[in-house]
């Protein structure tokens, strides 16, 4: 199973900062392979392929780390670009108690590689991708609408839940959430 724990922002941070997207350059692009609003999430670490038997030693890292984190206040606004070429990346920025959810980051990247279990080792930045637009959309058009991002400031919400999220790789990348914790309350 290809596996990642995530905070999806609610759906009214969502449906804002997808009105927002509607007016990039990156949106007008016939291949600039927008994310689905439905898939948006903050991606707290990726483990990659995990063996159906380590399951269960995931969900225990999971939620250890869940039941020590506070739920951060944040908001989604501005944003950036990453990657050169092919791997470039439009992403709107996370504001706010940002480094309650990098506590919470390092909690759960702790516990999956104190148990053994793969892990990235990037470094933890906070973000939320909008599109791959790689190098199919002109590189004036990512300034452009990295500068307009800059302005956007979506509503502010509480992330008050932790995700463990299958990700089908395929034509249509498909994500299936697998188990779900609280994170404490404010």
């Amino acid at each position: 199973m290809r596996l990642f724990a995530a905070i999806y922002p609610p759906a009214v941070a969502v449906a804002d900062l997808t009105a927002r997207i509607k007016g990039l350059r990156v949106a007008a692009a016939r291949h600039a392979r927008l994310a689905d609003p439905a898939n948006l999430h903050l991606t707290l670490a990726f483990l990659g392929e995990v063996p159906d038997g380590r399951l269960p030693d995931v969900e225990h890292a999971l939620a250890s780390a869940a039941r020590t984190a506070r739920a951060p206040l944040l908001r989604l606004a501005g944003g950036g670009s990453f990657g050169p070429g092919r791997s470039t990346v439009l992403w709107a920025d996370v504001r706010g108690e940002v480094d309650a959810l990098d506590a919470l980051a390092r909690s759960i990247r702790g516990g999956l590689r104190e148990a053994g279990l793969p892990c990235d080792d990037k470094p933890f930045r906070a973000h939320l991708t909008i599109a791959r637009p790689g190098d199919r959309v002109p590189e004036a058009d990512i300034r452009s609408d990295v500068h307009t991002l800059h302005g956007y400031a979506g509503p502010q919400w509480t992330a008050g839940e932790l995700l463990l999220v299958r990700s089908h790789l395929g034509g249509t990348p498909r994500h299936t959430r697998i188990a779900a914790w609280r994170l404490a309350g404010r």
